[in-house]
């Protein structure tokens, strides 16, 4: 169904989420993604805004409760515990736990693609999420919110096998002070719901990588994967 404010059930996402909103306003533009708002074109906001705050809450709080409750870490390994945490690919799991899908406006286009469904999509509403909770409640409800679901990820017995390639080649590079590695967004095609972003990963002023993904983070994965693999890792 294409989700409206009128049919949101506000008492079913208190229920799943353990939260209730005073400005459901912050709770609704969380869950409406641009191709909605592209739709109606009546200057209705959507959540990409609160995405870019809500990468930045997710990566405190999961940073804060990683440092104090793993000890035995040292900093690189905190690093990619971290990055397997705040991925996409963890970040969809975690709105599939949540049903988030279900409550996101999307347009009838968007709709029918399965943009319900699709990881980007869901990863971030999912930070949209964490964002207006923290508006909305402050940091405590934002951390109780995300460690329902991050604690459980690092106590499972059988950890993802996600590899953070962007982490890797940092680890790689940094090791030459000298050098310096950037990610250049080269390419942006497609309507809002359903982009398809290329990136290249330069060392210094030379591309040594280029890959392409449906969101920046996606591509700059796979920009430094190629990177990698060209280096022979």
């Amino acid at each position: 169904m294409n989700t409206s404010e009128s049919n949101i059930d506000f008492k079913e996402l208190k229920r799943i989420i353990g939260y209730e909103f005073k400005d459901k306003n912050l709770l609704i533009t969380a869950l409406t993604h641009s191709s909605y708002a592209n739709d109606v074109r009546n200057g209705t906001e959507y959540n990409e805004r609160l995405e870019f705050l809500g990468d930045s809450v997710l990566s405190i709080v999961v940073s804060d409760y990683i440092y104090l409750n793993c000890p035995e870490l040292p900093e690189g390994k905190l690093t990619k515990l971290r990055a397997s945490l705040v991925c996409e690919k963890s970040l969809y799991i975690y709105a599939k736990q949540i049903n988030l899908g279900k409550y996101i406006r999307l347009s009838h286009g968007e709709k029918r693609m399965g943009g319900d469904d699709r990881p980007s999509i869901l990863s971030d509403a999912f930070e949209a999420l964490i964002a207006a909770i923290y508006l909305d409640g402050g940091i405590e409800n934002a951390r109780n919110f995300v460690l329902k679901f991050v604690i459980p990820d690092i106590k499972s017995s059988k950890p993802k096998q996600f590899k953070d390639y962007k982490t890797a080649l940092q680890e790689i590079i940094q090791k030459n002070p000298e050098e310096r590695i950037t990610y250049v967004l080269v390419k942006e095609t497609g309507p809002d719901h359903d982009k398809h972003f290329v990136v290249e990963v330069h060392l210094n002023s030379n591309v040594i990588g280029r890959g392409g993904g449906r969101s920046k983070k996606e591509a700059e994965q796979q920009a430094a994967r190629q990177a990698l693999e060209l280096m022979g890792y």
